[in-house]
């Protein structure tokens, strides 16, 4: 590992971390200096808990100061836009949704931070690095504009006593996708023949707002065949029949779902948490939703967190296994920063691997780890007996995965901040628009948004 300028090896940390490599680098030990942090508020306090605790320990080691912030991160979306646009910004910044870093990155509001990755780049996993290398229209080439500190995908969430009070084994669950999602249909009657009158066999994410309707339509458009709408080239595929038929078919089975009455009507309007209250309070038998947050938001409630059931994606209708899409969130230094040799310091701390392990199993596995090779010398990912942690790395880890497709093309980013895909549901099921006329008039507007954003070989 390259040592940072300015300072002398860190004492009491020479131990050999669990992936291999020696721990700490050289902090600087010039005179104290402060960079302002803007991180997004975790789902659970342990989260929050263990940022505090790794801000803390780097304080303590190199003697600067980091400010933080930690913010909502709907409000942090907010506020990150707002600063990127009055070019008053703070030296890091947690991107807080898929489609900040690509964007900014394309319009070149981002330093290339390529020296930070380099520290642990055969650490990383090829897919998180892939999120990260990102094309600058200014430069008219690809760059990293961004530090990946955890990763996740979605995972079906399922609650077992529901389950059997519908008169239902777990056991009997299909594993392949159509069959899947119909296994839990019927329950909804008959759990409501027994009294639960407001409950519902799904929770589909279909609102304009946040990550997590993204995350659900295309999980479900690359289960039907649509998952080369961008492929790794930048290159988009919106006429190809079979990625048409696939949108077609999606946004068909949604809002088919959605009329015969198998979810919550407030789904048109659900945020990234409502899923979540939702699935809580057992409004809903089944959810699709990213990273750990709904059973570790019961974590302390035993029976509660015991009887849910964290599912893998099933295969796809022909029996083969379906990629996992994998998200990342991570720190950029915008332009502008100030003290940008702490940022850079802090983030070079902040990626250790062991330091990085301590921070995330702090905040109890919410997030994974992107180190593939730590989780096998590590056995809290994987072998710690806690069956939702397990399933969730074995996809995001172990199991067949691919980058989202801002990864591939900032279009795609902008595509995703404009919900182009959700407008088209709400245009089936508001609009009276065929399912056939919805995707249409989607893939024009996708065509469309790539045509500004052309990507030189």
């Amino acid at each position: 590992m390259k040592n940072l300028s300015r300072r002398s090896v860190l004492r009491g940390s020479a131990s050999l971390v669990a992936a291999g490599a020696l721990a700490h680098p050289h902090i600087a030990n010039a005179e104290a200096t402060t960079a302002t942090a803007w991180f997004a508020q975790g789902f659970i306090p342990s989260e929050d808990v263990a940022l505090r605790r790794l801000v803390e320990d780097y304080e303590k080691a190199s003697g600067n100061t980091i400010d933080l912030s930690i913010v909502p991160f709907v409000a942090l979306r907010q506020k990150e836009v707002a600063a990127i646009t009055s070019g008053v910004v703070p030296e890091l910044m947690e991107d807080a949704d898929n489609s900040f870093t690509p964007l900014n990155a394309w319009d070149d509001k981002l330093l290339d931070v390529s020296d930070i990755i380099e520290t642990q780049k055969s650490q990383y996993s090829e897919i998180v690095l892939l999120g990260r290398h990102l094309y600058n229209s200014v430069a008219k080439t690809r760059s990293y504009y961004g530090v990946p500190m955890k990763m996740a995908s979605t995972t079906f969430h399922i609650w077992t006593s529901l389950v059997e009070k519908a008169g239902y084994k777990m056991s009997d669950i299909p594993n392949t996708w159509d069959a899947f999602i119909d296994f839990f249909l019927p329950m909804q009657a008959k759990l409501r023949s027994q009294g639960m009158r407001h409950v519902y066999a799904l929770g589909v994410e279909v609102s304009t707002q946040g990550n997590d309707p993204l995350a659900t339509f295309y999980a479900h458009l690359i289960a039907n065949g649509g998952k080369d709408l961008v492929t790794a080239d930048g290159r988009l595929h919106a006429d190809d029949p079979q990625v048409r038929a696939a949108v077609i078919t999606t946004l068909t089975r949604f809002s088919k779902l959605f009329k015969d009455g198998y979810v919550p009507p407030g789904v048109v309007n659900w945020n990234d948490q409502d899923n979540n209250n939702s699935f809580h309070a057992k409004e809903i038998v089944l959810c699709f939703n990213g990273s750990l947050s709904i059973e570790l938001a019961q974590i302390d409630q035993k029976e509660e967190y015991e009887d849910q059931i964290t599912h893998g994606l099933p295969l796809g209708n022909d029996g083969k296994p379906l990629p996992a899409q994998i998200g990342e969130f991570g720190l950029v230094i915008p332009k502008g920063a100030k003290n940008v040799a702490v940022a850079k310091e802090f983030i070079k701390y902040a990626i250790e691997p062991k330091v990085l392990n301590d921070y995330l199993k702090g905040g109890l596995g919410r997030w994974a780890i992107p180190y593939p090779e730590l989780i096998k010398t590590d056995p809290f990912w994987l072998h710690s007996g806690d069956e939702h942690r397990t399933a969730y790395i074995t996809e995001t880890l172990v199991g067949p995965t691919m980058p989202l497709y801002e990864a591939y093309s900032p279009a795609a980013a902008q595509v995703d901040s404009e919900h182009v895909f959700q407008l088209a549901w709400n245009d089936i099921v508001n609009n009276g628009m065929a399912p056939e006329a919805a995707a249409d008039k989607a893939l024009k507007r996708v065509q469309a948004i790539f045509a500004k954003y052309p990507l030189q070989s």
